[in-house]
């Protein structure tokens, strides 16, 4: 029995390099684990289930065909929190609440895509406290995929723009909310992703050892984490 964890491909049409990473690794690798976690950010941009082309079809076909092996889970990222049940459910996959406990191999293992950390970035945080209000995202979703799609454009480029001027340490996780939600939680091993930083953090929770683990995004590499119930490894590939 095994676990895998993967965040942050941001796969898109003009990336086919990642996607054929994406479609292989869920062949080679994924299917030989128990369950699959997607902590966010698999798509770059989502502006809803109803937009629809070849692209994310073929994706949809792949996570279908591994759910016959592997149960896939699901956590919203920033840049595609409007994936919903209808694209869920058709590909076969479950979403789970950002953030959720999961028992694994007789301990409880925290999970998150990680923007909830980064509690430094005060403007990103206002916003994903609107963009996640139910009315917001209806008023988004009624509107038509073009205009959705140059909303989109806007605010990739005005995130790109803020992230060019922010200190590293604004858009990194904070240290002590990462301490505070692991105690809340009564968890020794918090896994996420979104902050691009691949790395394996040996902490103290409640003045016992703990471990934060972060996953890569895809782009020279491939990122991933393999959990049995001996160990729980940050591993990568190439991507060529």
């Amino acid at each position: 029995m095994a676990y895998c964890f993967i965040s942050d491909l941001h796969l898109q049409e003009s990336r086919p390099d990642i996607t054929k990473a994406f479609l292989d690794f869920l062949d080679d690798t994924a299917s030989k684990a128990e369950k699959l976690y997607i902590l966010g950010d698999l798509f770059e941009a989502w502006i809803g289930d109803d937009d629809q082309n070849n692209f994310i079809s073929e994706i949809r076909a792949a996570l279908l065909k591994t759910n016959k092996t592997t149960k896939i889970f699901f956590l919203n990222g920033n840049r595609d929190f409007l994936i919903g049940t209808e694209f869920a459910s058709s590909s076969g996959f479950e979403i789970l609440n950002d953030p959720t406990i999961e028992e694994m191999f007789g301990n409880n293992v925290l999970l998150m895509h990680g923007d909830l950390l980064c509690t430094e970035d005060h403007d990103y945080q206002a916003f994903r406290k609107t963009s996640r209000d139910p009315k917001w995202q209806d008023e988004f979703l009624n509107k038509s995929i073009q205009e959705r799609r140059e909303i989109a454009h806007n605010l990739r480029t005005i995130s790109k723009e803020a992230t060019e001027i922010k200190k590293e340490e604004i858009m990194d996780v904070s240290t002590a909310e990462v301490i505070r939600i692991m105690e809340e939680s009564s968890v020794n091993l918090l896994i996420h992703g979104h902050t691009h930083r691949p790395k394996s953090h040996k902490i103290k929770v409640n003045d016992q050892p703990a471990e934060r683990i972060v996953l890569g995004d895809w782009d020279a590499y491939g990122w991933y984490i393999w959990m049995d119930s001996s160990s729980c490894e940050l591993k990568n590939f190439s991507i060529s």
